[in-house]
């Protein structure tokens, strides 16, 4: 199978809207905005923030869009994969992909409730520095990590 990184280009905007949409609705079972979140609204949110703020990447299987990252240089923010594409290593990939545009480090937020988010960017030598509340509309318990390249070199040393 055909499986790439590549730039985000805009037909592939319906594409990106709807992973985002189905891995938020399923990630985020415990956040009554999301689960309120319709597809019209992501593709207004897409369109007024995330493209005109972010770097954008996709992953692709067979020139199917099936995960997406935005990045504000080195600041991820937001790193989604659809559903059924889930724990097939795309995440890993845009992970690395990211640690390779932006060696220096990385930051991101993601909610102190999930769980499944937190225990995969600790494995990927990611260190939660910092717990607060996120910004509205979600106004939910959110955890600050970052990663930089001496901890993972410290980490591989010690055997982790």
């Amino acid at each position: 199978m055909a499986e790439c990184i590549r730039r985000y280009r805009p037909a592939d905007e319906s594409t990106v809207v709807g992973v985002w949409h189905r891995a938020g609705q399923a990630a985020y079972t415990f956040l009554p905005t999301w689960q309120q979140f319709t597809l019209g609204e992501a593709h207004q949110v897409f369109q007024q923030v995330i493209v005109s703020h972010c770097e954008l990447w996709v992953a692709t299987r067979e020139a199917l869009v099936v995960a997406y990252l935005a990045l504000k240089k080195s600041y991820i923010d937001r790193l989604y994969v659809d559903p059924p594409e889930q724990r097939s290593g795309w995440g890993s990939r845009l992970i690395e992909h990211a640690k390779a545009l932006y060696p220096e480090g990385l930051e991101l937020h993601t909610h102190q409730e999930s769980l499944g988010a937190r225990a995969f960017y600790e494995r990927h030598g990611f260190v939660a520095v910092r717990f607060g509340i996120s910004p509205p509309p979600e106004s939910a318990p959110d955890v600050e990590y970052h990663w930089r390249p001496n901890a993972d070199i410290a980490m591989r040393v010690r055997g982790e």
